[in-house]
């Protein structure tokens, strides 16, 4: 089942609704493939399917968390690594580390107000509505590439599960 944006919800719940549908996306384009698939380098800059995932947890924490001074579980690498799959991180591995900050950003949203503001990593003041909107362009965009990795290793396209 695909999740929509409620045609006449409120503001926090519309932007939650959006992230979440492309959260959904990223999770979708890891179903099916094997280890090898999800792990395989596939631009020139070395970016796979499974590095992107383990990206986009470790941004999770970082924007909702980190941010407004919300607990971030003890990471396992450093920032500049957050794409970078040593032999430990499979599939199972990053995808409980994608839900893990999922369900820990999920709760900073429902606890915060979008008024509220919080400190981001580079010293900037910024609301809880610029980090849902910025992480919805981020989630959206590696969502993106996540489609055209997948249909370079195995033709499937979309950008939402079909049905």
């Amino acid at each position: 089942m695909n999740r929509q944006v409620p045609l006449t919800g409120g503001e926090k719940e519309s932007l939650h609704a959006s992230l979440d549908r492309h959260r959904d996306a990223v999770l979708w384009k890891l179903e099916g493939v094997n280890e090898e698939q999800a792990r395989r380098p596939m631009t020139p800059s070395g970016t796979s399917l499974l590095g992107m995932v383990k990206h986009l947890a470790a941004v999770e924490y970082g924007w909702f968390c980190s941010t407004f001074g919300q607990e971030v579980e003890p990471l396992w690498f450093a920032p500049e690594e957050d794409m970078d799959l040593p032999p430990g991180d499979d599939i199972e591995r990053i995808v409980a580390f994608y839900g893990r900050a999922r369900d820990a950003a999920d709760k900073a949203i429902a606890e915060l107000d979008l008024e509220e503001t919080g400190t981001s990593w580079a010293g900037e003041t910024v609301s809880m509505r610029w980090v849902l909107i910025h992480m919805i362009e981020d989630t959206a965009r590696h969502a993106g590439h996540l489609d055209i990795l997948r249909e370079l290793i195995d033709g499937a396209t979309g950008d939402h599960r079909p049905g």
